[in-house]
């Protein structure tokens, strides 16, 4: 029997205090690219969401280095996902006796990291993406 040699580690945020749709508006610029492009992209932008993500980035990026003793130079942004965590509801006391519903969203942040070294279609999927897809021009 063969083993199929592991090439994807991942690293989890959970019960993050932001929302989902501002973490994601970070998540979507970094996915698919590698790890010191995310990292110089997450440095740069001026959004609050970007501190977490770069620690999830970092910590996927040691656990890659600690589990499959790769290289960061080859690790790739495989899949980056942000799914809804809890809502905290409090209550603020406001005139003549009524309340209001202050609500803290929560997210879950994973990232998963894949070492391009280890992997051998990855080559191919990106030869086949660039130059069947029409996104190189024709040499005619």
């Amino acid at each position: 029997m063969l083993k199929k040699k592991k090439t994807e580690v991942y690293a989890l945020g959970r019960y993050i205090s932001l929302s989902a749709d501002k973490a994601r508006r970070v998540i979507d610029q970094i996915r698919g690219r590698s790890y010191e492009e995310t990292l110089m992209i997450l440095e740069l932008m001026p959004y609050r969401a970007c501190y977490p993500i770069m620690k999830l980035v970092y910590s996927a990026a040691v656990n890659a280095s600690s589990n499959m003793a790769s290289n960061e130079a080859n690790l790739v942004i495989s899949k980056a996902e942000v799914n809804e965590g809890t809502t905290a509801k409090k209550f603020k006391p406001r005139a003549r006796g009524r309340s209001y519903a202050i609500k803290r969203t929560t997210c879950h942040i994973t990232i998963v990291v894949k070492d391009i070294s280890l992997d051998d279609e990855y080559e191919q999927w990106i030869y086949d993406d660039v130059y069947n897809s029409g996104g190189v021009w024709d040499k005619k």
